[in-house]
């Protein structure tokens, strides 16, 4: 795990987490959430511009225009926003071929969003493991999963144990970090598996100089109020194809023709349309990305001075090759202490300090148990000892 080296010598002792991060905090006399947005008079300014124009739904001009600074910042060909990231995933997965009982592989560290979006497409979630060094999906696992558990058929990837065709691989790049994305990608060529980057939390964060979400045949960025930016709720779709950026964007707006007056539509669309009035909100936020991503970096060096030396618990670092966005920021507990996770959580929150464990992993959800599955033991590791802590931009640390 590319983590911080730690001080060896010295005892664990959980008390000395919360003290750390009290002291880091400035003793919060009032709840600091896990993350929140960060606004100023500019956003009021735009939202006030919205709505004296009067387009406040699907139809204005900030909606192009959010679209248009997205794509030149991401370095995508194409881009179109909708009204969530799992809206965006479904018509990714819509629009890489994925039909009824298709199966798609995903991790099961990931928010649920991931997983719905395949089963609003009536398509099969198959479960694979990740790893402890990027928190993203294990290739090593991946690919020997797939060797033993598959075959080409009709120059598709064919499960043998469940008969089914996997279609496509959703990749998410956890916490804004990256996944090890140039591998999988040869992996799923490899199978002829079409590749879906889920960078919901990954606004800002490039591998390799390249900016995650534009790796795979579609990418997926989320602004839901606790991300990195905000539009209130919205996604965004990245493509580098024309073609499919042009039904992406047909589909979402329910399949509407144009014409002057009639409302004529041409199949069954999505009224997915990101509202006029959260793109103004998001093109207000993008005018200080890079400041925001600048902090959220400071922070994580903050952190870093206060558990550079405590023993049994270290901080997350970006993964090599990797500049990001520090999303969230993440404590990993020494596995041999694990069993304190959620005592230094709920005396956090007790505390005023606003901390999380890891998503559940989502197999072991009740109604997510029948799906196939390879050996998950690292997702279960990574979620018995993450810890997420205050991580908002524009948060001040001792």
């Amino acid at each position: 795990m590319e983590i911080m080296r730690l001080n060896k010598n010295k005892k664990f002792k959980p008390q000395n987490v919360l003290l750390k991060l009290k002291k880091a905090l400035n003793f919060p006399k009032v709840f600091l959430p896990l993350h929140e947005p960060t606004f100023s008079k500019y956003e009021k300014s735009l939202l006030n511009l919205c709505i004296e124009e009067g387009y406040v739904s699907s139809v204005g001009r900030f909606v192009n225009q959010f679209e248009n600074v997205i794509k030149n910042f991401t370095g995508s060909k194409n881009s179109v926003a909708v009204v969530n990231g799992t809206s965006a995933l479904q018509i990714a997965l819509n629009l890489s071929g994925v039909k009824k009982n298709d199966e798609v592989l995903v991790p099961s560290i990931t928010f649920i969003g991931t997983v719905n979006s395949i089963i609003y497409n009536n398509a099969i979630p198959n479960f694979i493991d990740s790893e402890l060094d990027t928190l993203g999906a294990d290739p090593k696992k991946l690919e020997k999963y797939l060797n033993k558990n598959c075959i080409l058929k009709n120059n598709q990837c064919y499960n043998k144990k469940t008969k089914r065709f996997i279609k496509a691989i959703i990749v998410v790049h956890v916490f804004g970090h990256s996944a090890k994305i140039i591998t999988l990608k040869k992996i799923s060529k490899k199978f002829k598996i079409k590749i879906i980057e889920d960078a919901a939390e990954a606004l800002g964060s490039f591998y390799k100089g390249k900016h995650l979400g534009t790796f795979g045949d579609f990418g997926v960025i989320s602004f839901n109020g606790n991300k990195v930016i905000t539009t209130g709720g919205g996604g965004i779709l990245l493509t580098n194809s024309n073609h499919l950026a042009k039904r992406a964007k047909h589909i979402t707006t329910t399949a509407k023709l144009p014409h002057n007056f009639e409302y004529i539509f041409n199949e069954t669309g999505y009224n997915y349309r990101l509202p006029n009035i959260n793109a103004a909100l998001g093109v207000a936020q993008l005018k200080k990305l890079n400041e925001i991503i600048k902090n959220k970096r400071k922070i994580y060096q903050k952190y870093e001075k206060y558990f550079k030396d405590e023993a049994g618990i270290q901080l997350f670092k970006e993964p090599k090759n990797c500049k990001s966005n520090y999303w969230l920021q993440t404590l990993v507990l020494d596995k041999k202490f694990e069993k304190f996770k959620n005592i230094i959580i709920k005396k956090g929150n007790e505390n005023n300090i606003g901390m999380r464990p890891c998503w559940k992993p989502l197999h072991t959800l009740k109604h997510l148990r029948k799906y196939p599955k390879m050996n998950l033991k690292n997702s279960e590791d990574i979620y018995n000892r993450i810890i997420n802590i205050p991580s908002s931009s524009h948060l001040k640390l001792k």
